[in-house]
C-alpha cells in the first residue's frame, strides 16, 4: 500500500464516524498533489445535498481528529466539500444508486474512434460496467479502461 493509500484509508477511517453521527454519507476521501501543495479531501453527501454549513460542521471536528492523529507527514490543506454534480463513480454503492440513469463515460483509449460514450447503466460488476445506448446497442467497457465515468448532464 503506497503512503498516498495509507493517509486516504486512515483519514477515510477518522472521518467516518463524524459524518455518520451527522446523518451524511461520505462519498469519498483523496490525498493529492496540486501544484506543488497537498490536499486531503472529504466529499460528503445528503439525501437533498449538502450545504456549507455542513462541510463545516464535518470539517470542524475532522480537523480536530487529523491534529490529534497527526498522521501526515506533509504540510497539506484539508477541504470539506460536496462531491458536485459531476462526481464520478467510484464505489459499489456509486454504481448502485446510478442503475437505469444514463452515463457518461470516457475511455483512455478510442474504441471505434471514440473516447466518449453516452448510455443508460445496465450492469456492472467489479471489472466490467455495462450501458444501452440510445440506438438501443449495449456496449460493455472494463473498468481499467474507463478514465472517468459520471452521470450525464442534460442542459
Amino acid at each position: 500500500m503506497s503512503r498516498k493509500e495509507e493517509y486516504e484509508q486512515k483519514a477515510e477511517e477518522l472521518i467516518t464516524p463524524i459524518v455518520e453521527a451527522n446523518g451524511f454519507e461520505l462519498v469519498d476521501v483523496e490525498y493529492v498533489k496540486e501544484g506543488g501543495t497537498w490536499y486531503l479531501r472529504a466529499y460528503i453527501d445528503k439525501e437533498g445535498g449538502i450545504t456549507v454549513d455542513d462541510c463545516e460542521i464535518v470539517s470542524r471536528a475532522f480537523s480536530d481528529r487529523l491534529d490529534a492523529e497527526d498522521f501526515i507527514d506533509d504540510a497539506y490543506i484539508m477541504e470539506v466539500s460536496s462531491p458536485g454534480l459531476g462526481r464520478p463513480l467510484k464505489k459499489e454503492k456509486d454504481y448502485k444508486r446510478s442503475m437505469g440513469k444514463e452515463l457518461e463515460i470516457r475511455t483512455y483509449r478510442a474504441i471505434e474512434r471514440n473516447r466518449e460514450f453516452y448510455g443508460i447503466l445496465t450492469a456492472y460488476d467489479d471489472n466490467s460496467v455495462t450501458i444501452e445506448e440510445e440506438d438501443g446497442t449495449e456496449r460493455v467497457f472494463q473498468k481499467s479502461d474507463i478514465a472517468l465515468i459520471r452521470l450525464a448532464f442534460d442542459f
